[in-house]
């Protein structure tokens, strides 16, 4: 972000804060690819990531008043957004996966050049439980760090490295073959890569 940017960005908080719609409407531009991302990527369907991002920033328009900054607030839409997505998926925790059509297409879109081994990730990731899913995503998707993971999903930062290490090992077992040329480095960046282009719908 550059520091024209920047200023918007810090403009556009003090005026909403100020009170002035136009500033909270361009908070929810700034963030609304951030917020929708991470939604999809913890429901892998489109329709209900834009009712959790319509939800996350009704919530944000009645919480402003305690946000303090840009920083605060990226902090805040991430940590509403996964534990939003983390309730809904507990109470469905049937997941529907992506067509091998679109599979097809948005693995085609990834650096890895396996478009199989890519959906195979993308739905091997959807199951995951809730909680190790979304520190998969946080860390793979939004480069978060397992502290900063921990913080946003307030759980100690030993389960957050517990989640890590397990859903790895389990990824790597479930991919097999393909990925033992240097299975740690290969897990973790077609991890990375496949919830970077996540299943959509």
């Amino acid at each position: 972000m550059n520091q024209d940017e920047l200023c918007a960005t810090d403009d556009s908080l003090s005026r909403a804060l100020a009170g002035e719609q136009a500033g909270f409407t361009a908070l929810v531009r700034r963030h609304q690819r951030l917020v929708y991302s991470l939604a999809l990527r913890m429901l892998s369907d489109r329709h209900k990531a834009e009712d959790l991002a319509q939800d996350v920033f009704l919530q944000l328009h009645r919480s402003l008043a305690s946000i303090e900054s840009d920083a605060h607030l990226s902090f805040w839409l991430r940590k509403v957004t996964v534990n939003r997505a983390i309730d809904r998926l507990r109470r469905e925790p049937t997941q529907e996966t992506v067509s091998l059509e679109e599979g097809a297409a948005i693995a085609s879109e990834a650096d890895n050049g396996d478009p199989l081994l890519q959906r195979r990730l993308r739905e091997l990731v959807g199951a995951l439980p809730p909680a190790p899913r979304a520190v998969v995503v946080l860390r793979y998707q939004e480069d978060l760090d397992p502290v900063e993971i921990a913080r946003t999903l307030s759980m100690s930062i030993n389960t957050v490295k517990s989640h890590l290490k397990r859903s790895l090992a389990s990824l790597r077992e479930q991919v097999g073959p393909t990925a033992a040329i240097d299975p740690e480095v290969r897990a973790v960046s077609l991890v990375s890569s496949a919830t970077k282009h996540g299943s959509t719908r």
